[in-house]
């Protein structure tokens, strides 16, 4: 089980909360009105139909909350029901997290975007790139055309891998273990720098570790332990109380099952899950995984996400700092994405999908031109919609990721028939 579940976590109302956002918004066209009964009825539906076995979700809106509703049990085998305070693991949800972690050392000039990562961590000077096998069949490596920047590893474009694929490349990356549970940040960038790149940087869009390395960075600029920077920064400004990579034991009472579909079925995992993903017993604090936290806490992440960087007379990032996380990164030259279309009609900017125009097919999940987002690996969602003043957070532990729970969830927030305003 251990094992099983180590290979999981490597696959993601005051005046100032009232105010607009304060980084500019797409022209809306059509007025979002949240209808209470629509969206527990989606959340009842995902019950039903055995695709979760509990759900929540929150939303606000114009600066007040104008949803909160669940579904379903947060451990069957215990009949107890999902609540407000129930402890989900979030996963990839944590790379936002790591995001606004480095981009606030980038306010203080500590780096600029486009500096080699070489100049701050050695080990990726002299990057090799795969390039296919040669007439006999052996692999063949060639030198990086440029360094990978600061921007790549924001952007998912170094070139880094994210676990077994096809290539060697990838078989490199699993004999270096990088995100051994074991090993500490600084460990695992230098292992990783051991492992050929799958493409030269700059010229893919490919989901990958580098937001771990984003967090080896923050380290290294900060002179921090990277949980201890993000607790200080980001959690405690925030009274984000109840989100952390090492939550006691006196909370793991509260923690979702986790729930995996098998043979078409939801199966419940056994009660040690929680414990065991839980990382209070684990060396490496990971940038791109492994947070826990409630519906109310990253609520109030996205919250400040929404009002440019501050919440509560609380600032942590600039307006101009987020509205750049929150803008495309991807030049149309960048034309491999691997499976990023799948998400919509999107770019991607600095550890966020990007919404840059109305959904191209009746299938595309609902969403506003300017959103940004990020899910994780147990089907968790978050986003912010600076044109209808919106966010919301969406809590379930479903493997493996089963984007029709954010369809649902999304058409039952803006009505099926939503477009928002135009785009690209």
């Amino acid at each position: 089980m251990r094992a099983s579940l180590i290979a999981l976590s490597l696959l993601a109302a005051t005046p100032a909360a009232l105010a607009p956002p304060a980084f500019a918004q797409a022209v809306q066209t059509e007025t979002v009105k949240i209808d209470k009964a629509r969206i527990d009825a989606a959340l009842q539906q995902m019950i039903a139909s055995d695709r979760a076995g509990g759900v929540s979700a929150l939303v606000w809106q114009d600066g007040k909350e104008v949803y909160f509703g669940r579904a379903g049990l947060a451990d069957r085998a215990a009949n107890r029901p999902m609540a407000r305070d129930t402890i989900a693991q979030i996963y990839s949800m944590t790379k936002p997290v790591t995001g606004v972690a480095l981009m606030q050392l980038w306010e203080a000039g500590k780096f600029r975007l486009d500096d080699p990562l070489a100049g701050y961590l050695s080990e990726y000077a002299d990057m090799r790139v795969y390039a296919g096998k040669d007439a006999a069949g052996q692999p063949r490596y060639v030198a990086a055309e440029r360094p990978i920047t600061v921007r790549d590893i924001l952007r998912h474009t170094a070139g880094f891998a994210y676990g077994a694929g096809p290539t060697p490349a990838h078989d490199a990356y699993v004999a270096a273990a990088p995100l051994a549970l074991d090993i500490d940040l600084a460990e695992a960038s230098r292992r990783l720098a051991t492992v050929p790149l799958l493409y030269q940087p700059g010229s893919q869009w490919e989901y990958s570790i580098a937001v771990d390395v984003q967090a080896a960075l923050v380290e290294k600029l900060s002179g921090q332990n990277f949980a201890d920077y993000v607790r200080t920064h980001i959690f405690e400004p925030l009274k984000m109380t109840e989100t952390a990579w090492r939550q006691p034991d006196t909370r793991l009472a509260r923690f979702a099952a986790m729930y995996v579909k098998q043979d078409g079925k939801m199966v419940q995992q056994d009660a040690a899950t929680a414990r065991m993903l839980n990382f209070q017993d684990h060396k490496l604090t990971p940038g791109g995984f492994g947070l826990a936290s409630t519906l109310d806490d990253y609520q109030r992440f996205a919250r400040m996400l929404l009002n440019g960087g501050s919440l509560d007379g609380v600032r942590l990032l600039k307006p101009s700092t987020v509205k750049l996380m929150a803008s495309d990164q991807l030049d149309p030259a960048i034309e491999q994405r691997a499976w990023l279309p799948s998400k919509g009609h999107v770019g991607f900017g600095f550890d966020f999908a990007v919404r840059k125009g109305q959904p191209l097919t009746a299938e595309e999940s609902r969403g506003a031109t300017g959103e940004f987002f990020w899910d994780g690996m147990a089907s968790t969602l978050f986003w912010v919609d600076p044109a209808n003043r919106l966010t919301a957070v969406f809590f379930v532990q479903t493997l493996p990721y089963d984007g029709t729970l954010h369809r649902d969830f999304r058409a039952a927030v803006y009505g099926p028939g939503y477009k928002g305003p135009p785009g690209d």
